[in-house]
């Protein structure tokens, strides 16, 4: 049994001993580059590297080598070596010019204009050829120059519409289908203004003589590092070019000052990429044209926190006399101290808590004496509701003169939006009506839609213009009044109503539909 067991053991310990590898000193491998096969003999622990360098082969930075250069030989190893090269081309190409086409309502169905012959453009393209053992093996465009932008083709095409024509006073600009067009005489009298197609609707305002228009047009760059910029353009011209001021990331306010030729406030956000879309600034800038160049800009107020809620942002008013400057914002409505680099807060507002990612901001309007500002204000609760949760809106008054404050209108809701008309001295001084929007649910007025109201100064004779009863309500908005009544003394009144411009006669509370494209979005009338 003993013997057995030794047996055993010394039969498996010799065949330990067979199976051991013989250590080699040596590793003898192949070397494939450039068309050629190399045998190579090397001391055993050697890498790739020193093969190819026992093989006197030379790499560029864009060779390629299998294995890698690091890799331990090892016998009967193939090393592959494919040279790798790049050649750059430039092209030239052309850029086709596209084609636009603005659907007129003054123009007969059918009937087309040339407005603006198309030009092509040029565009250099340089391409990347890549080559392996010199046969290529791929290409890609790395870069694409505009040498020459293209010019489209733009083409008026008439959809003459049964809208009455309606004679109205001054210039009203309108954005329809992201291009600004005016209405002069009569609203038959429309020609095409700024055909970008790119206007965003956040700034629009006619000058004072409605001889400049202020508007916004989207950026060309990610929204995420640049929202839009601001541009003017002459109304009077007939071939009208639109001016970029560089100003960009206005979407609060921009505005003309009343009584100054061509001076422009406006106020900055930072684009972000988590909703809204931007962090507000709370600055405000001046910025001059002159000779339609604009010139330096002015600092009023740096850019701040603004109170509650501020991320969303302020909001300006002008006086009609441009001489006071109102804020609003949603703790709160008050003065700039244009002097003074400051504000002063006249009316304190409880914040409205949206649980969303918008706030609530006051609006706001001066009435025609530059002594009193109308504003909407966010009511007291009922019931157990905090103050930051009412779903009341009031429309209020407040006077700088004894800085007192009067309730107009309960009930508005959050978008009553008010807009002031001057019509001439009355017995006590200056007489003038106030147009807003009334909720039709007031307390649901964030989804709710708006009827058209209009009031005396001191809100009496409040009723109701637009629409009709059982029609659908209009949507958020400011009214806009025509700059003089009409010959039969009548004052008119513009809004947006299912995406096309309507007049109303507020004295016969005659409303007339102006265009019928439906993608009417911004109104102002100088």
């Amino acid at each position: 049994m003993i013997r057995n067991i030794l047996l055993t053991f010394t039969a498996f310990f010799l065949l330990a001993a067979c199976s051991q590898p013989v250590q080699q000193d040596v590793v003898s491998v192949s070397v494939v580059a450039d068309g050629i096969i190399q045998g190579i003999t090397l001391q055993a622990g050697s890498t790739v590297q020193q093969a190819l360098t026992t093989a006197q082969i030379s790499l560029s930075q864009t060779d390629r080598v299998i294995p890698p250069l690091y890799t331990l030989l090892y016998e009967g190893m193939v090393i592959t070596v494919t040279r790798v090269r790049e050649e750059f081309e430039t092209q030239q190409v052309i850029i086709p010019f596209g084609r636009q086409e603005l659907h007129n309502e003054s123009l007969p169905s059918g009937e087309t204009r040339l407005i603006q012959a198309g030009l092509n453009g040029l565009q250099e393209i340089t391409i990347r050829h890549v080559f392996e053992d010199e046969i290529e093996t791929g290409s890609s465009v790395v870069s694409e120059n505009i040498l020459q932008a293209a010019i489209p083709e733009i083409v008026m095409i008439g959809v003459q519409s049964p809208f009455a024509p309606v004679p109205i006073q001054g210039i009203m600009a309108y954005i329809t289908g992201g291009n600004a067009w005016i209405m002069e005489g009569s609203t038959s009298n429309r020609r095409p203004l700024v055909t970008t197609g790119d206007l965003d609707s956040k700034i629009f305002s006619l000058s004072s003589d409605g001889k400049m228009l202020l508007f916004s047009r989207k950026s060309d760059l990610p929204s995420d590092q640049e929202i839009n910029n601001l541009w003017v353009v002459n109304t009077t011209s007939q071939t009208p070019t639109p001016v970029s001021l560089g100003v960009s990331n206005v979407v609060n306010f921009a505005d003309w000052q009343p009584g100054e030729e061509y001076l422009i406030a406006y106020s900055t956000v930072e684009p972000r990429t988590t909703a809204p879309g931007w962090q507000a600034n709370n600055d405000l800038h001046f910025i001059a044209l002159k000779d339609g160049i604009p010139g330096k800009t002015i600092d009023i107020l740096e850019t701040n926190a603004g109170g509650i809620y501020g991320w969303w942002g302020m909001t300006f008013a002008w006086s009609p006399d441009g001489q006071n400057l109102a804020y609003s914002r949603p703790d709160g409505i008050g003065l700039v101290d244009i002097n003074g680099l400051q504000l002063t807060t006249l009316v304190g507002i409880t914040p409205l808590n949206t649980h969303s990612d918008w706030a609530w901001t006051p609006g706001i309007v001066w009435a025609s004496d530059n002594q009193d500002l109308y504003y909407v204000t966010h009511a007291s609760p009922s019931g157990l509701v905090s103050p930051e949760e009412s779903p009341n809106f009031n429309l209020a008054t407040v006077s700088l003169s004894n800085d007192q404050e009067k309730t107009l209108v309960q009930q508005t809701g959050m978008f009553a939006n008010p807009s002031v008309y001057s019509t001439g001295q009355g017995e006590n001084g200056s007489s003038f009506k106030v147009a807003y929007l009334q909720a039709i649910f007031p307390t649901q007025s964030k989804t709710s839609r708006y009827q058209l109201e209009i009031m005396d100064s001191d809100g009496g004779n409040q009723h109701i213009v637009f629409p009709a009863e059982g029609q659908t309500g209009l949507q958020p908005q400011t009214p806009v009044w025509s700059p003089e009544p009409l010959d039969t003394g009548a004052y008119l009144i513009s809004i947006v109503y299912e995406g096309n411009l309507w007049i109303i006669d507020t004295a016969s509370n005659l409303a007339q539909q102006i265009t019928g494209d439906g993608l009417t979005s911004q109104i102002d009338w100088k």
